[in-house]
């Protein structure tokens, strides 16, 4: 697990353990079939998500799709 660190998450500062986005929607407790992210003004492919690691500051836009009819 990677040290604390300090980002922008959805417009709010967040302390996050988190070292990269697949890590960070599992400290969210989030699926990651069921989100899209942003980071620093790039839409970020589920497929990078492993390979993006998280830097202090990072601006996170993180949407969650929800289901229902």
């Amino acid at each position: 697990m990677a040290d604390k660190i300090t980002i922008h998450l959805n417009g709010e500062d967040r302390t996050v353990h988190a070292g990269s986005l697949s890590e960070l929607v599992v400290e969210l407790g989030l699926e990651k079939r069921m989100i899209a992210i942003e980071c620093n003004l790039e839409v970020v492919p589920k497929s990078e998500y492993d390979a993006t690691l998280l830097k202090e500051g990072d601006r996170i836009e993180l949407v969650h799709m929800i289901g229902g009819g």
